[in-house]
């Protein structure tokens, strides 16, 4: 005769340990069920809210004549820079020679600011234009500047889908701010 096995016991069961640590970002609902800015310039748009809002608030480390640059608010390491022209534009070549030349100027001051005020072994810089590129919000063309250190990447990203951030974004934020060169 077969034995059946006792069933498991409800209340320790659902209490049992599975050796995850849990990290708790209910902001990231938006993205898990596909909701995205809006195209539309304005307040839909991140980068069109943002210029309008205290630089602290809004996490601007510099404003241009025509571009800023503000922390990602979801950094890939700390010092994660996009750098953004203040008009509703989605695509590189749809810039101004104005806010080309400032863009790129913005860039360059960028990596002055990091480099001295963290001193990272490398950069990644781009962009990512349309969604199908892999833009977060496609409407509103930016440039990411991205500081690397020997180490920096772990299983994190690979196994849990989850990136450690050393540094609190307002805390980076003074920090680069402190550290921008001069024009």
């Amino acid at each position: 005769m077969t034995s059946v096995p006792e069933p498991e016991d409800a209340i320790t069961f659902a209490g049992s340990q599975d050796g995850f640590e849990r990290l708790w970002t209910p902001h990231r609902m938006a993205y898990v069920r596909g909701e995205r800015p809006s195209p539309d310039a304005g307040s839909g748009c991140p980068f069109c809210a943002a210029p309008g809002q205290e630089d602290a608030e809004s996490l601007v480390v510099h404003r241009g004549e025509h571009c800023y640059v503000v922390l990602n608010l979801f950094p890939y390491n700390p010092g994660h820079l996009l750098i953004c022209p203040y008009r509703h534009v989605s695509l590189y070549v749809d810039m101004t020679p104005e806010e080309t030349a400032e863009f790129t100027e913005l860039t360059r001051q960028a990596i002055h600011a990091i480099t001295a005020a963290s001193n990272p072994a490398g950069y990644n810089i781009g962009m990512n234009q349309g969604e199908v590129a892999g833009a977060g919000v496609a409407a509103h063309l930016h440039q990411h500047v991205v500081p690397r250190w020997m180490g920096d990447a772990n299983f994190l990203p690979i196994v849990a889908q989850t990136k450690a951030v050393p540094q609190l974004l307002q805390d980076v934020r003074e920090q680069l701010a402190g550290h921008w060169p001069a024009s």
